[in-house]
């Protein structure tokens, strides 16, 4: 099996693992809690395993005192591991590049 093949097997089977258990998700411009396919509004701060702590609003403030915004999509697992909607940034990219040339 090639490097290439293990990465993406990795990737998937930690996005499968992620969309199974319960985590924290910014959607619509709110912070919500997903469980069990079912979604709510956070309404309060929630502090993880890892030390990080994730506000309504959406900030993350790690441990270590890094504050970071979370975006459409972006993701956070009950122990704090973020998982960034690449879609949205590859999408943006696409977007500025120029085919009319």
């Amino acid at each position: 099996m090639g490097t290439m093949q293990k990465m993406e097997m990795d990737t998937t089977k930690k996005m499968g693992s992620m969309m199974s258990t319960k985590r924290s998700m910014m959607k619509d411009g709110k912070m919500m809690m997903m469980k069990d396919g079912k979604s709510m509004v956070t309404d309060k701060e929630m502090t993880m395993p890892n030390g990080s702590k994730v506000t309504p609003s959406g900030e993350v403030v790690t441990k270590g005192g890094m504050k970071m915004m979370t975006k459409e999509g972006d993701m956070m697992d009950m122990n704090g591991n973020m998982k960034v909607e690449k879609k949205t940034k590859m999408m943006k990219s696409m977007m500025k590049t120029d085919t009319t040339k």
